[in-house]
């Protein structure tokens, strides 16, 4: 996230205080075009914060809730059916099994109609229901209203328009009470103007103040540039062990301190050639951060694009090829010849083409490494930018460090080891690297087109192959064009070949069947669980069956004498499926949930209509009007009055009685977050009864 946004985002917590909880990241503005030959179009635009997307009305079955736009009115005819606008964007969806098909920073929704009389007005009701989500959290489906007349030219002062809506009163109108036990718990819900927690709140709540201050889990959402820094490090010492730059060490180095009369000029213009040879890396991020405004939709779009997926698999298979031996890849002579050409201008000009130059002729041997960064990020996240420009600077950190220090110290050229053999050994490791890597793109592309054709044990398999190659390279048993008929097999080969063997034996458990996940090293990587030759559909969470009405596991919670889990969760929340498959599955988490607490998952998208006389409409103010009309409408304001947040998901530990017992905690979170907040309020809860 960049530091303007961050600043913007403590600004605006502190400007809002507690009611910063209850996110409203959509805003919407409600038009209607008039095309002429009596046709109109009513159009609501939608604008979203950084990071928060809807869904588009193509969402597949069984993933996210689709948008649903609606123009109604007496006196208007529809023309076709509405449509959308904007950038769409493709993922697939671990927790969901499928592609999911969303909008981010805006989005329209259109649709034609014309007046049936043209001689007289209309009002037009325009009615959307959407989903909000971003990468930890899922508002509740929202249902708004947007109402707007029509006046033809010489229309008539009489208006046909639709039913009118009683006007909401200020005065609190009782339109629904809930209760398993009158006497008890019991929760009313008002018709009023604004939401009121006052009036909505079930009184024994009160989540800023619980029995309890522990167990309150961080749920920051971890930025992994220093990650792409240290990786970009790793990447680029490894790409110093490669015979295209090892050799020009100690030439370059050597040239610096034995080349000038002033040594300590010497070392100076080495340490100014490690700077700018950091700094030429740094500047191959710029194309991405001029193109910022539109980056996060040209790397969604690799990200989920089969096509492009595909080429990325084609060209990691050409880099592991190159690594191999069989064939170079570089950059046209005539570019390294204008660089060493105008290396002759000598001074801190020729010292950065004399770096320039460093880095052209590295390419056949760097290209693939940092095309294999660039692949990691573009995949990996939407904040590309940022994180290429972290990875390509620890890249140019490891060979400026390395050139800086043999400047100052090139006594130790003396003790590097001489090139040989051992260099082509260590670009035949990357190439096998280079295939396992370039079988995620492979899966990424069979996953988004629902080909499912490559399954998680098939891509388990095919890197079983991989290892086992390349252990048999390390102890000779393969060859490759540029490897000594009689290779030498140093000790080093020989430990990294038994390694290569237990990565074998490690990979093999991930093909036996299990309900479980395994492999967690490579839980980023492989295709998902659901995308398996064993794959078996159950009933229920994780064998689970929790209760779906918060006041029937009131008294469930009574009778067992154990506290609630309240679990405001959704079906199409994606975060929600990523806690349930990745969290709650845990052998430590699991037992928790199974024996020691009411579990109350309440889905804020439940379609189940409420009965008639509870279905209301609520001003949300700005033209903006609520409907309540299913359950899923009714757990949300529950949500929202109560706890004073609308994110999914979401949990809180209550006791029988009503009174929160910690700290509530919301979205995607590690297992020791959420196992601490779990084993908090347990504890806390069996010391007090």
């Amino acid at each position: 996230m960049k530091f303007r946004n961050w600043f913007l985002l403590i600004l605006l917590f502190l400007a809002t205080g507690i009611n910063a909880q209850i996110k409203n990241p959509v805003k919407f503005k409600f038009t209607i075009n008039d095309l002429g030959n009596n046709q109109y179009e009513a159009v609501l635009n939608a604008t979203m914060e950084s990071g928060w997307h809807i869904y588009s009305k193509d969402l597949p079955e069984d993933t996210g809730i689709p948008t649903e736009y609606k123009v109604s009115g007496k006196n208007i005819e529809l023309i076709g059916k509405f449509s959308e606008v904007g950038k769409k964007h493709e993922e697939f969806s671990e927790a969901f099994g499928g592609t999911i098909v969303f909008y981010s920073n805006s989005a329209g929704f259109k649709q034609k109609f014309k007046l049936k009389d043209p001689t007289k007005p209309a009002d037009v009701t325009s009615e959307i229901t959407y989903q909000t989500c971003d990468d930890r959290v899922c508002l509740a489906p929202n249902t708004l209203e947007f109402n707007q007349k029509v006046t033809p030219k010489g229309a008539t002062e009489e208006a046909a328009t639709d039913e009118k809506t009683e006007p909401v009163k200020d005065s609190a109108k009782v339109i629904e009470t809930v209760s398993e036990n009158p006497a008890k718990q019991e929760m009313t819900i008002y018709e009023t103007s604004k939401l009121d927690p006052k009036q909505l709140k079930i009184k024994t709540i009160d989540f800023k103040n619980p029995l309890t201050d522990c167990g309150t889990a961080s749920t920051k959402v971890d930025e992994n540039y220093w990650t792409y820094l240290f990786l970009g490090f790793i990447g680029g010492l490894i790409a110093l062990l490669t015979p295209c730059v090892f050799p020009m060490i100690p030439l370059t180095v050597s040239f610096f301190t034995k080349g000038s009369k002033n040594k300590a000029k010497g070392k100076r213009d080495a340490l100014i050639y490690g700077f700018f040879i950091l700094l030429i890396f740094v500047l191959l991020s710029i194309p991405f951060h001029i193109i910022d405004g539109i980056a996060g939709n040209i790397f969604n779009e690799i990200s989920t694009s089969v096509w492009l997926n595909i080429a990325f698999f084609i060209i990691f298979i050409f880099f592991a090829g190159s690594f191999f031996g069989y064939y170079d890849i570089t950059l046209p002579s005539s570019i390294a010849n204008k660089s060493s050409k105008a290396e002759e201008a000598g001074g801190i000009i020729g010292i950065f083409f004399m770096a320039l130059t460093l880095v052209i002729v590295s390419f056949s041997c760097t290209g693939p490494i940092l095309g294999s960064l660039l692949g990691s990020a573009v995949t990996g996240s939407t904040n590309v930018p940022m994180l290429l420009t972290f990875a390509l600077a620890g890249f140019g950190l490891a060979w400026a460090i390395i050139f800086g220090l043999l400047a100052l110290f090139p006594q130790a050229l003396q003790s590097l080891p001489k090139s040989g053999g051992w260099m082509n050994t260590v670009k035949v490791v990357l190439g096998f690297v280079e295939l396992a890597l370039a079988l995620k793109f492979l899966s990424k592309a069979d996953l988004v087109s629902k080909t499912f054709f490559l399954k998680r044990e098939l891509f388990i398999a095919i890197w079983i192959i991989v290892a086992l190659g390349l252990a048999l390279y390390l102890f000779g048993l393969i060859r490759f064009p540029h490897d000594d008929k009689k290779p030498k097999i140093s000790l080093t080969r020989k430990i990294l070949g038994v390694l290569g063997f237990g990565f074998v034996i490690y990979l093999i458990q991930g093909l036996i069947p299990s309900d479980r996940p395994k492999l967690q090293l490579l839980s980023g990587i492989l295709p998902p669980l659901n995308v398996s030759y064993f794959h078996d559909e159950k009933d229920g969470i994780l064998g689970m069956h929790p209760e779906h009405d918060f006041f029937k596991a009131i008294e469930l919670a009574k009778k067992e004498n154990k506290p609630i889990l309240i679990d405001f969760t959704g079906y199409g929340c994606e975060n929600c499926r990523k806690m349930e498959e990745f969290v709650w599955s845990e052998a430590d988490i699991l037992p928790i949930l199974q024996n020691d607490v009411v579990l109350a998952s309440l889905y804020v998208d439940d379609k189940e209509e409420l009965p008639e006389d509870q279905k209301t409409k609520i001003d949300l103010g700005e033209g903006q009007i609520k409907k309540v009309k299913t359950i899923g409408d009714r757990w949300s304001l529950f949500q929202q009055v109560n706890f004073n947040n609308n994110s999914q998901p979401h949990y809180v530990l209550i006791t029988p009685d009503g009174k929160v017992i910690n700290t509530p905690v919301s979205g995607y979170m590690p297992k020791e977050d959420f196992k601490k907040f779990l084993e908090c309020g347990v504890n806390y809860y069996k010391k007090s009864k």
